[in-house]
């Protein structure tokens, strides 16, 4: 069976000003997603699978979703603020989701195969999306413990320089497997010219800028919803009473790494990563797109391309 790409899309935008989603970058009108999708198709991914919120579902399917129907399977999955493990409800104050974690919790009862996860706004690049389906072409045993993967990039290329963004920073071992990650807001390069960012307990550390970096690109077989579950039901635990607490899919992977439950490959990718954060960001992107057509990696036509 063909993987799942689950695309997380549940995000207004609030840095960016707007549904950047839907923002053409390409050439011809084409998204950050025509090109996912198409890279996505090319590696074998079979089905895409859109984390969004119901009250931008019409728009987003007409303007997004409908570009893909004549490619590829597509459906949709809602993240919803009261979607909660039986026992636990929404605290006073709260508005929105619990977070990317809680956002592959939504497609649950949807996907039943192995999937790689992403985000709706970031250009991964071809080779990431082969890397992701070599990995869940290959049948492991997961009798001891389940094998998932992400696609690692060096920190310093995934950097804006209009303002700071948030990333997991990753350690890996010997073999090439995810020890730890610990999740980093606030990432930027200060006037000393040295990167620091703001970890989780509200510190303020220099990161190492050559250090691998999750962008949310996760390779995971389908037990993953069942630990998933696990994790989102001890952060209820320990942070569902706080108003603005989420719960991240670094963290999640984290804690299954720590409690031997799973290991991680770190995929290193031949891909350049970049990202729509901030508005003046968009130049960056569609500079970059246009350099990868004139190399041959993407035709200039997307659409027609996919189509035949």
């Amino acid at each position: 069976m063909k993987p799942t790409l689950l695309v997380l899309a549940a995000g207004m935008g609030s840095r960016y000003g707007g549904l950047k989603q839907m923002d053409p970058m390409g050439p011809n009108g084409e998204t950050v997603l025509d090109y996912s999708v198409f890279d996505a198709i090319r590696a074998g991914f079979g089905r895409v699978v859109f984390i969004i919120r119901e009250d931008f579902a019409e728009a987003f399917k007409s303007g997004v979703g409908s570009r893909f129907a004549d490619r590829i399977q597509v459906d949709y999955a809602f993240q919803k603020l009261d979607d909660l493990p039986e026992g636990y409800s929404i605290p006073e104050g709260r508005t929105k989701p619990w977070g990317t974690a809680h956002a592959v919790r939504a497609a649950r009862h949807l996907v039943k195969e192995s999937f790689a996860v992403i985000n709706a706004d970031d250009f991964y690049g071809s080779d990431a999306y082969v890397r992701a389906a070599d990995f869940l072409a290959k049948p492991r045993s997961e009798q001891d413990k389940a094998h998932y993967a992400m696609i690692g990039y060096p920190l310093v290329n995934t950097l804006s320089d209009h303002g700071d963004v948030n990333r997991g920073i990753c350690t890996r071992n010997d073999n090439g497997l995810l020890s730890s990650v610990e999740e980093y807001v606030k990432i930027e390069r200060e006037a000393d010219g040295v990167v620091r960012g703001t970890s989780l307990d509200g510190s303020r550390r220099e990161v190492c800028e050559v250090s691998p970096v999750s962008m949310n690109f996760w390779a995971f077989t389908h037990c993953f919803f069942e630990h998933l579950e696990n994790e989102f039901v001890t952060f209820m635990q320990n942070f569902g009473t706080m108003e603005k607490s989420e719960s991240y899919i670094p963290t999640v992977v984290d804690a299954l790494i720590r409690s031997c439950h799973a290991d991680c490959s770190v995929l290193d990718t031949t891909s350049h990563w970049f990202g729509v954060t901030y508005p003046e960001d968009k130049k960056h992107v569609v500079a970059s797109i246009l350099k990868l057509i004139e190399s041959g990696e993407y035709p200039a036509e997307l659409t027609a391309a996919a189509a035949v």
